[in-house]
């Protein structure tokens, strides 16, 4: 079956982000972070760094502990609907490579964020230099494998529509829990907790989940593509995905994350 539906997908950067559609369309991003909020384990009077807050749903949550929490995202548009939510929590447009931030934490919380930043090596050294001694770092993202069989319908759709090289343009860093263990020890950080999760996630929106995930997450590969190329594009990714991704009315992305939890070290 192949759906016709008409959509723009806006050739965006990573910092104009669709709050109104991520907000929408993704609240899946948050609600699935419960749990790795109870590793983080915020203590009433904790100074934490929210790295990648988005709309800033978790920041909140961690408020709701006792704890003191900064948000810090790349997208001023994540950034403005954080302030209208939650107007008492303090946000700030800030990038994991540059955070530029004085003040120190007791731990560091990342979700969902750290996939979209490919030099792991200069977050890591920021994280470092932001946490007190002893301080936590804690973060779920994308690792080896995560969403394979949805880029793998990307690449071909684009080598069949004549764009090979837009594969280029693949914006995520996806590595194994031995690449990012051994990149945080270089750093110093003693890493406690490690693993590699598999977890299918069902994409809100039936029917145009996928194609909405497409517009919220991967707008960069049709870069340069006339909008009524990209159309056809996408309509041939979901039929290239279909038979392995959508059961029982509902898109399931092949999601895999790293969950790590890692402390600096007192000398």
């Amino acid at each position: 079956m192949q759906n016709n539906t008409t959509n723009n997908f806006p050739n965006i950067s990573f910092n104009e982000w669709d709050a109104e559609l991520y907000e929408s369309k993704h609240s899946f991003v948050s609600n699935l972070a419960v749990d790795l909020l109870e590793l983080l384990n915020p203590q009433i009077g904790e100074k934490i760094l929210d790295l990648g807050c988005g709309t800033g749903h978790l920041t909140y949550k961690i408020t709701t502990r006792g704890a003191k929490v900064v948000g810090i995202d790349n997208a001023p548009t994540m950034i403005e609907e954080a302030h209208r939510c939650y107007p008492d929590i303090k946000f700030l447009v800030r990038d994991g490579v540059n955070i530029e931030l004085k003040e120190t934490f007791d731990a560091v919380f990342s979700n969902a964020a750290l996939h979209w930043i490919k030099e792991p090596k200069k977050v890591i050294h920021n994280i470092w230099r932001v946490l007190k001694p002893g301080g936590r770092f804690v973060t779920e993202f994308g690792g080896k494998g995560n969403i394979e069989t949805i880029i793998s319908g990307i690449y071909e759709a684009l080598d069949a529509a004549g764009y090979s090289s837009n594969k280029q343009l693949n914006p995520w860093y996806f590595p194994t829990v031995g690449e990012y263990a051994t990149l945080l020890e270089s750093e110093g950080f003693l890493l406690t907790f490690a693993s590699l999760l598999e977890r299918p996630t069902k994409l809100e929106n039936g029917e145009s989940g996928l194609r909405n995930w497409i517009k919220m997450f991967a707008t960069c590969f049709f870069e340069g593509i006339p909008e009524k190329k990209q159309n056809i594009i996408i309509d041939d990714i979901e039929n290239k995905l279909r038979p392995n991704l959508y059961k029982k009315g509902k898109w399931i992305a092949d999601y895999k994350r790293i969950r790590i939890m890692a402390f600096k070290e007192v000398h």
